[in-house]
């Protein structure tokens, strides 16, 4: 599945706040802008970048399997550590496995 594909349905808008670190983050870097230079942010660090935008889309579990896929498209050995909230709810990945959900509201 392709990003643009989980993109399509558009039900839901999440937040996203994630690193990507990589063996080769020169590869990896062209696919973040041009998912998130327009309306995101994309930080350098080591071995990586911090990455933060909006994403709209069915699920959290959706978009962070497209992202993770696209970018293992330019790199194999490529790495996500991801939080993306949507309304009161926060689901965090590491790679393609859910690591917990938080709901916000007290």
């Amino acid at each position: 599945m392709t990003i643009e594909r989980a993109l399509a349905p558009a039900r839901k808008r999440f937040s996203l706040v994630a690193r990507v670190s990589s063996d080769n983050p020169s590869a990896v870097k062209p696919v973040l802008e041009r998912l998130f230079a327009k309306q995101g942010k994309i930080e350098p660090i080591e071995g990586g970048f911090e990455i933060g935008g909006v994403l709209e889309g069915e699920t959290a579990r959706d978009l962070n399997r497209a992202l993770l896929s696209e970018l293992r498209r330019a790199e194999k050995k490529t790495r996500l550590r991801a939080e993306w909230t949507s309304e009161s709810t926060v689901e965090k990945f590491f790679d393609y496995v859910p690591k917990g959900t938080k709901s916000l509201r007290k």
